[in-house]
This record gives structure tokens, sequence and C-alpha cells, in this order.
């Protein structure tokens, strides 16, 4: 079993996108919320057997979707007795508009991770924010707290942008690379 656990809710694929170039960053394995916001069998044990946890969520009216905040309010069973506690966390998000309030869900992700005890990390990339930047440069939307991806409302997910799918795999990397720093 991998000790890298990317949990992710995905309406139309793009979110599933982002969480498989994570994952593929990372080495780490992919567990989707279902559409009715549940996980898969042995979803909650898989997660409490990881080192590292991340968090993917669309952006749907300025936060996260309903069935990853089902996924949320279900996660107070492994709170209350402080089962995450320690556990690297880290997260990402993909929305129609550039901006799309993108961060709200980001903090979101950030205060779950938070409640559980746990540490978080960044995407420690800089913004490719220079006048000869182009949208398919890595960390092009200029994101520090986790990877943040855009896809316009009627691109398909096939149709995301590469820049956005690298910075999510090299934002996988970075976790990887935090968690085998803090491995006991």
């Amino acid at each position: 079993m991998t000790d890298i656990v990317v949990v992710y809710h995905s309406g139309y694929g793009h979110t599933q996108r982002m969480a498989q170039a994570v994952a593929q960053g990372a080495g780490a394995l992919t567990l989707a919320i279902d559409g009715e916001g549940q996980l898969p069998a042995q979803g909650w044990e898989q997660l409490a057997a990881a080192r590292a946890i991340v968090f993917g969520s669309p952006t749907y009216m300025g936060g996260p979707s309903w069935q990853f905040k089902r996924f949320a309010d279900a996660s107070s069973r492994p709170w209350f007795v402080q089962a995450w506690r320690d556990k690297l966390f880290a997260g990402f998000t993909n929305s129609a508009s550039v901006n799309g309030n993108k961060q709200t869900t980001l903090d979101y992700l950030f205060q779950l991770a938070m409640q559980h005890g746990g540490i978080w990390v960044g995407s420690g990339m800089l913004p490719s924010n220079a006048s000869a930047a182009r949208r398919d440069d890595l960390n092009w939307i200029g994101a520090f707290s986790g990877a943040m991806a855009q896809s316009p409302a009627d691109a398909s997910a096939a149709d995301m942008h590469p820049g956005d799918l690298e910075t999510a795999r090299q934002f996988g990397e970075r976790i990887a690379q935090t968690a085998g720093r803090l491995k006991s």
C-alpha cells in the first residue's frame, strides 16, 4: 500500500485528471468520492493507513462540491479520535473561471486538514507571471497554498491545459518529497 492517498470528487472529469496527475507525481493511490459523496469499500481504511492525504475538489459556487463536503463531514469519525493527527495534507482544485474563487476551496481543504491536526504542504512553486509567461506554463494561475487549474466551462476533461496538469504532477512530487523527509 502507498503512503499517500489522493481523495477527491470530480463532477465532470477535470478534477479527476488533476488527481491522476498529482498521484503520478507522488506515486500515490487515488480514491474517488462518488456522486453521492461516498468512498468505495475500504476507502476509510486506506486513509487511516496513509502517511499523507491529498484532498481534491472542483470549485462550485465558491467552494468545494457538496459531495466532497459530505465526505468531509463523515471524516468527523476519525477526527473524534484524532486518527489523522500529524499526517501530511495538501489540496487542489479546478474551476471554469481563472479566479473562480478557487482560493476559497483551498482554504476549506486547509481548514479541514488543520481540524484533523495535520501538517499542510503548499505548492512551493513560483508563479509564471513575467511578461513572457504563457497559459501552459507551470503554475500560470499563481497558486501557493495548493494546486489550481482552470478549465473552460465548455471544455472536456481531455482539453485541460497541459501546464495545469504538469503543475499538478510536480505538486505531487513535492508532496512525496516532503513525506519522505518527514518519514520516521
